[in-house]
């Protein structure tokens, strides 16, 4: 299992709209707003990096309203 937190910059006030639906995605265990640099982190859980980088890619970065990401990968826990 992979284990990852990203790091989300959304459109100004947009940030419970995205917030909900990146809740949705089977993928996402957690997901908060934060105050500083980053609107939203979120851990996700995928089976490798392949699935892992999907899921970012295609299910979090192409939301409407996501400007952009920052990904870092857990390497031990």
């Amino acid at each position: 299992m992979t284990l990852a937190f990203v790091l989300i910059n959304v459109e100004v006030g947009t940030e419970k709209e995205v917030l909900e639906k990146i809740k949705q995605i089977e993928e996402v265990k957690e997901a908060y707003m934060v105050y500083g640099t980053y609107d939203i982190i979120a851990r996700l859980e995928a089976e490798n990096l392949d699935k892992l980088r999907e899921v970012v890619t295609k299910k979090i970065r192409q939301l409407d309203k996501v400007n952009s990401t920052m990904t870092m990968i857990v390497m031990e826990g």
